[in-house]
């Protein structure tokens, strides 16, 4: 038996899904995310070799599919053929690489918003960008709070910025560089996504205090999340949101 928080509820963010229950960037992973009660997902998406969007975070494939290979120089159907969701427990055995339209379609169906991540491969960053900006503006559902996108990658944030300047977008950071008000004001974002373990009282306050959203990633521990709500975070990523969002029955 589990008692809601509402007061955590709104500021968590299920981090690739639901990553500590299912298999990452994959549908079942959303799926699971709704089912613990989850209204926003994060997840990554790159550029297959003929240009399709998928859901994906690394470079090489293996840690994921157990196949050998770069996303990158794999075509969609030869993706589609690989398993991703074995490597994480028999049970998901045959989940696909889903592509950002099944994923729009997931998130429709679940009624979920959600954080759109540019992971782009070396070299394709604003390829990339600009696939991506496209693709949620023909697929995104008016059903649905608009998404958020955010990358690591500066090229790739300006590259979406271009295609879909009505969306809003994220810088993501490790750890807050000296110019980040600079960047941000460049790429026109609404927000900065930080390591949680580099976040200080004093920093979140400098950046909530220049008029920009502030979210952490990727917590996982409910005192910390505690910690960054009561100094103005607005939401965090994590892995086990359930372990943030409810308090166990006493």
């Amino acid at each position: 038996m589990i008692n809601p928080n509402k007061s955590l509820m709104l500021g968590v963010i299920g981090h690739r899904g639901a990553a500590g229950h299912a298999p990452e960037n994959t549908l079942a992973s959303l799926a699971k995310a709704a089912e613990l009660g989850v209204r926003w997902v994060e997840f990554d998406v790159m550029l297959t070799a003929d240009k399709a969007v998928v859901l994906f975070h690394d470079d090489k494939l293996d840690r994921i599919t157990l196949t050998p290979g770069t996303l990158d120089e794999t075509p969609l159907a030869v993706l589609r053929t690989l398993d991703a969701g074995a490597w994480f427990d028999a049970a998901f055995a045959g989940e696909k690489v889903p592509t950002l339209e099944e994923a729009v379609e997931t998130l429709a169906r679940l009624d979920l918003g959600a954080n759109v991540e540019i992971k782009p491969s070396p070299g394709r960053e604003t390829e990339t960008g600009k696939a991506v900006g496209e693709a949620l503006l023909s697929l995104w559902p008016g059903k649905l709070p608009s998404p958020v996108i955010s990358s690591f990658e500066a090229a790739a944030l300006a590259a979406a910025r271009d295609a879909a300047p009505a969306l809003d977008r994220a810088l993501n950071v490790f750890k807050i560089p000296r110019n980040w008000k600079k960047q941000l004001q460049q790429l026109d974002c609404s927000a900065l996504h930080c390591r949680e373990g580099e976040l200080t009282a004093a920093k979140a306050r400098a950046v909530l205090d220049a008029g920009y959203c502030l979210r952490a990633f990727t917590v996982n521990d409910r005192a910390r999340a505690k910690t960054l709500f009561g100094w103005g975070v607005e939401a965090v990523f994590s892995d086990f949101p359930d372990r943030l969002m409810y308090d166990p029955v006493p």
